[in-house]
């Protein structure tokens, strides 16, 4: 038990890293808008109410693959207990995705997604670091 949790809470730091690693990246790719500083919280809103499309996708595709490299490492380190320390890191990513939505304006389509495919993805995580046993020669 203590290593799932322990498998949990690795998969997390790693995913909670992919994400901000993801995030700084898509700073460099979309720059702030002029006027912008993020130095309080009503910038951070005029951001997400400016964001583009592609801004969008870029953070949608940030908590995705948080969730899939975070349930990977869940999954390898969780022993017995793989699919459910990966699905455990998936479902911590909805809990964040659905607070982000609650104090930013995001629209209704990022929401959604945002809410319904780290789970998913967790579990892919789970499949992908099942070892597979030899296959039987014929």
């Amino acid at each position: 038990m203590i290593r799932a949790i322990a498998a949990v809470l690795l998969g997390l730091v790693v995913a909670l890293a992919t994400m901000l690693l993801l995030q700084y990246l898509g700073m460099s790719l979309f720059p702030l808008p002029p006027g912008i500083t993020l130095e309080g919280e009503q910038d951070l809103i005029l951001l997400v109410e400016s964001a583009t499309t592609g801004q969008r996708l870029w953070v949608l595709m940030a908590w995705i693959l948080a969730s899939l490299t975070g349930g990977l490492v869940a999954a390898r380190i969780g022993g017995r207990h793989r699919v459910a320390a990966a699905l455990w890191v998936g479902g911590l990513i909805v809990a964040g995705v659905l607070l982000n939505a609650a104090l930013l304006p995001h629209p209704a389509w990022m929401t959604v997604a945002g809410a319904l495919l780290p789970v998913p993805l967790a579990w892919l995580a789970a499949r992908l670091a099942t070892p597979r046993g030899p296959r039987a020669s014929p």
